[in-house]
């Protein structure tokens, strides 16, 4: 009898884990990522704006001849969508670039955030990994 017990609750924590939803607050905090074309190092900032919208500001940029960047609101009208377990039909603006890219953004398990950014259909894109970290790189600029 012990036994199965023991099993039943194993089980149980196995399939919790498998179709563990994010709640669509789980995405705010401060991520650190590695631009895909450049390498620069940067620190963003993921916000409730408000009625649902998820934003992103730039916090803290390594290199100098991007600092001008610091304070940018770069990713802007992210939405949580429960079903898919993840955040879409926004729109990241890719500094120094022309246009707006749309994007979504899905918590992988092993805690970084999984961005998406494409022209037209998703197969037109690029993925990125980001990084949670626990503070804010540059306490100078202020975020909502």
């Amino acid at each position: 009898m012990s036994n199965k017990f023991c099993f039943s609750v194993f089980l149980f924590f196995c399939f919790s884990a498998l179709f563990a939803q994010n709640k669509p607050d789980d995405i705010l905090g401060y991520y650190l990522n590695e631009d895909p074309f450049s390498g620069a190092l940067s620190q963003v900032y993921i916000y409730n704006a408000g009625n649902g919208i998820y934003e992103g500001i730039v916090i803290w940029v390594r290199e100098v001849e991007r600092k001008k960047y610091e304070g940018l609101v770069f990713l802007k009208e992210m939405t949580f969508n429960e079903k898919d377990n993840e955040w879409q039909n926004g729109a990241m603006i890719y500094p120094g670039k022309n246009g707006k890219f749309k994007s979504f953004m899905r918590l992988e398990k092993d805690g970084r955030l999984r961005v998406r950014g494409y022209w037209g259909i998703s197969m037109l894109g690029k993925t990125v990994y980001w990084t949670r970290e626990t503070e804010s790189r540059n306490p100078k600029i202020m975020h909502p």
